[in-house]
């Protein structure tokens, strides 16, 4: 009984969260009139494709990058973090309410790791606030890169797949391990690290299955995300145009993914997002560095 009381209060935070960011996006929009509503279908799309391979454990944040910077969605490569963020807020909330009653994960797991998870962010966002865009174009370049590499090793090796279903959290000094690490992952999600590859990896490392690791991954970055929207919105470190129709594609997505979350193969898909982040990751070093010529010259 107490655990279902606990999953329901955080099912409920989940929605008071939401519901907190959407009227934060309505007041900006109100009040600063700012383009939220502006290439509507085309973030729609974006959205809807980007968070469909997030539910499945793919991630968003590549690809959203990779998409954002081919159809100049966002103006200035500074805003990138904070922008990903921001956009796929709304959506990954609905995904966790989906997975936090869909797989079993002891709370003394799930709560832990989430709190340090939230302070990472709040951390990262001040720790970034002052980048300069060739700063954060090689930084989301290095964790792009990193990325790839992740889900390179996950497609050969499937760590964890064969460990058992009857393991549903870490103890003792494996917990305090993965409360660090989740402590660095909030850090790093602010600079354009998605959290679910590297989450994935860690927990199959530490003998869990990887499936156990969903409930945890889905709830960190449903509070990371709004906690550094929140602080970069307060910054003026986002980029507004085309937020409504990401957000609405992304709800959409999660919803259509979730009835094949157990069915879809994603091979192809994985290795479709691979060489799209790797042109990404060239584009972005390249930028930076053309940049720092041009200043030269």
């Amino acid at each position: 009984m107490h655990e279902k009381a606990v999953v329901l209060f955080i099912q409920i935070l989940l929605v008071v969260v939401m519901i907190l960011m959407v009227v934060i996006v309505a007041r900006t929009y109100l009040m600063r009139k700012k383009p939220i509503f502006e290439r509507l279908g085309l973030g729609m799309l974006i959205g809807f494709f980007t968070d469909f391979g997030d539910t499945l454990g793919i991630g968003s944040f590549a690809t959203t990058t990779a998409a954002f910077r081919s159809t100049h969605f966002v103006q200035d490569d500074r805003q990138l973090p904070g922008t990903l963020n921001a956009m796929h807020a709304i959506p990954v909330m609905v995904e966790a309410l989906f997975f936090i009653t869909a797989v079993k994960v002891e709370l003394t797991t799930l709560i832990p790791m989430t709190t340090a998870a939230v302070i990472g962010a709040y951390v990262g966002t001040h720790v970034t606030k002052n980048w300069h865009a060739p700063t954060v174009q090689r930084v989301m370049a290095g964790a792009l890169f990193i990325a790839v590499v992740i889900m390179i090793i996950r497609m050969i090796t499937t760590p964890g797949s064969s460990n058992a279903m009857s393991v549903h959290g870490l103890h003792g000094c494996w917990l305090i391990l993965g409360i660090v690490f989740n402590l660095g992952i909030g850090v790093l999600m602010t600079m354009g690290l998605g959290n679910y590859a590297p989450e994935l990896i860690f927990f199959s490392l530490m003998g869990v299955n990887p499936a156990i690791a969903f409930p945890v991954m889905m709830l960190d970055a449903a509070l990371i995300m709004p906690t550094t929207a929140w602080n970069i919105i307060k910054m003026d470190r986002i980029s507004w145009r085309g937020f409504a129709g990401v957000a609405i594609g992304g709800v959409l997505g999660v919803l259509v993914a979730a009835k094949f979350f157990t069915s879809l193969d994603t091979d192809l898909l994985k290795k479709l997002i691979i060489i799209v982040s790797l042109w990404t990751v060239f584009g972005l070093l390249r930028d930076s560095f053309k940049k720092n010529w041009k200043k030269a010259h």
